[in-house]
C-alpha cells in the first residue's frame, strides 16, 4: 500500500480543519477552534489500488509560521485553502506554490487550490473566476468547496491522490518476473 502525506495550508479561519474533518469523519464542525497541528490517517481505494493517506492539518495563525518550512519539506502534496468570503485569505496563500516548489526542488509537486465556504455565496468576496485564474497562473488544480455541505470534499482529495499516483508511477520499484533459479 502506498502512503502519501498531504499538507493542508491556509490562513486562520478559512475552514482547513472543517474541510479535513468532513473528509475523514463525514461530519461538519461549525465551531472555530484554532489548530496548532492535527494529523489524520485514512485508507483510500481508488482505481483498484489502496493508499494510506496521512493528512496534516496545519495552523493558520501567524505565530506558527515558523513551522511552515517543515510542513513543506515533509509533504508529498498540498491543499491550499482560502475562504471565498475573504480576499485576504487568498493573498495569504499567494506565495505558497513557489515556496513549495523551491523547497521540494521540483515543479512536479501536486498542489490543489481550494476556495472553501461556497455555501456562503451571499458573503462572497472572491469571485470564482479570480480563484480559478490565480490557480491556473501558478499551475495548480482548482476547486470551490463547502465543508459544511460536503461539496467537492471527496473530489479534492481524490484528485490529489490521482495526481500523486500519476507523478510517482515511474518511481515505484518494478516487480521482478520469475523467481526460479536452475542449478
Amino acid at each position: 500500500m502506498l502512503e502519501w502525506k498531504i499538507v493542508v495550508l491556509g490562513g486562520g479561519g478559512v475552514g482547513k480543519s472543517a474541510f479535513t474533518i468532513q473528509y475523514i469523519h463525514n461530519r461538519f464542525v461549525d465551531r472555530y477552534d484554532p489548530t496548532i497541528e492535527d494529523l489524520y490517517r485514512k485508507t483510500v481505494e481508488l482505481d483498484g489500488k489502496q493508499y494510506m493517506v496521512e493528512i496534516l492539518d496545519t495552523a493558520g495563525q501567524e505565530t506558527f509560521m515558523s513551522m511552515r518550512d517543515l510542513y513543506l519539506r515533509s509533504g508529498h502534496a498540498f491543499l491550499l485553502v482560502y475562504s471565498i468570503t475573504s480576499s485576504t485569505s487568498l493573498q495569504e496563500i499567494s506565495t505558497l506554490p513557489s515556496q513549495i516548489r523551491v523547497l521540494k526542488e521540483t515543479d512536479k509537486c501536486p498542489i490543489v487550490v481550494v476556495g472553501n465556504k461556497s455555501d456562503l455565496e451571499g458573503e462572497r468576496k472572491v469571485p470564482t473566476s479570480q480563484g480559478e485564474s490565480w490557480a491556473k497562473s501558478v499551475s495548480c488544480t482548482f476547486f470551490e468547496s463547502s465543508a459544511k455541505n460536503r461539496v467537492n470534499v471527496d473530489e479534492v482529495f481524490l484528485k490529489i491522490i490521482k495526481l500523486l499516483d500519476q507523478i510517482h508511477t515511474g518511481d515505484r520499484p518494478k516487480k521482478k518476473k520469475g523467481g526460479c533459479v536452475l542449478v
